[in-house]
């Protein structure tokens, strides 16, 4: 058990909580211990893609934290709250509402290199106290802009994901320790549709009271920041109602499961039917086959002299078994991380 299982993730759980569940799968199908670990932090209020890394996988999670990802998101216009998101307190207000036409003309400068700053409610450390813990003990939080790289940023109906047209409901802070309830409409009616189902699109110039947009977004991007700077540019606030991650580096909802599904599949001992190869983690760079006596050196930690491959990290395996993450330079080879398999 050495690999990927792909979560996908339900409202109101923490990715630790995530982790949680696998172990308890491993442990009720009787598949032993094994180290298990998260490749990327997903907050309770968002769902979506959720990596889970087992065993040796757990030594590349921190590239994972590397990777690209994609979400899909809600910004609803007229309110912002304190948190960027819905389980928040309202701290402005606006009776501006964009039209579909002036949010996708505003998409343009949010795409390609730009600088952010993250919310105040965010796991970044300020003197070394999380700024979320300081933003709630009623202390003014003020972090730094940071460079991050939108790759494409879309309103699906056209150029590539839905907007909505609707009446937009807020929601006030949950009560301490219980689950986040999803957004409720103004008028009683079902919660907001994800960027998943299909859509109309409003008229052009009619004011929009929010709307789904996709991201493809580099590594450290916040979109509750990305959702506010866009409202702004909009001349109104907003915050994030929906945030649904779909691909987490090479992963996608097309493999990810449910916690329902884990647990029938944790029951039938059935678990290697979801576990991903500890491989696909890395199919951006490429494979280095070796020989029996090259990969006992690795193993032992040694360096390999003379090897014909270009400079750059490479997936040593022998004989399709996985034996090094290494780094080639000038036709040495050395470990960067090593699997015990």
């Amino acid at each position: 058990m050495h690999g990927w299982i792909i979560l996908d993730k339900p409202l109101g759980l923490g990715s630790t909580q995530g982790v949680s569940a696998v172990k308890r799968a491993l442990r009720s199908g009787g598949y032993g211990k094994f180290k298990v670990g998260h490749g990327g932090t997903l907050d309770p209020l968002a769902t979506g893609v959720l990596p889970i890394a087992v065993g040796e996988a757990t030594k590349l999670a921190g590239r994972m934290l590397d990777s690209d990802k994609i979400y899909d998101f809600t910004v609803m216009f007229g309110v912002q709250t304190d948190t960027l998101d819905a389980e928040g307190v309202s701290i402005a207000t606006s009776d501006v509402r964009p039209t579909l036409a002036a949010v996708e003309a505003v998409l343009a400068q949010f795409t390609g290199p730009i600088s952010q700053v993250p919310p105040a409610y965010s796991a970044l450390k300020v003197d070394g106290e999380r700024a979320y813990d300081l933003a709630r003990a009623g202390h003014e939080v003020v972090l730094a802009s940071r460079d991050v790289t939108i790759h494409s940023l879309s309103s699906p109906v056209r150029g590539g994901g839905p907007a909505q047209l609707v009446e937009g409901g807020f929601r006030e802070r949950s009560a301490a320790g219980e689950p986040p309830s999803p957004p409720v409409q103004a008028d009683g009616g079902p919660p907001p549709r994800t960027g998943e189902e299909l859509q109309e699109a409003p008229p052009p110039h009619s004011p929009l009271n929010e709307v789904t947009l996709t991201a493809h977004v580099s590594k450290g991007t916040y979109i509750r920041s990305l959702a506010r700077d866009i409202a702004l540019a909009l001349g109104t606030v907003g915050h994030v109602t929906m945030l649904r991650r779909t691909k987490a580096g090479p992963f996608d909802l097309t493999s990810a499961i449910s916690l329902d599904k884990l647990d029938e599949l944790a029951k039938a001992s059935a678990l290697e039917d979801v576990l991903l190869p500890l491989r696909v983690a890395l199919d951006d760079i490429p494979a280095l086959s070796l020989t029996p006596d090259q990969a006992g050196a690795l193993r032992q930690g040694r360096i390999l002299a003379g090897i014909a491959a270009d400079d750059g990290q490479y997936f040593a395996e022998l004989d399709a078994v996985p034996v090094a993450l290494v780094e080639v330079e000038d036709g040495d080879v050395r470990v960067v991380r090593g699997f015990n398999l």
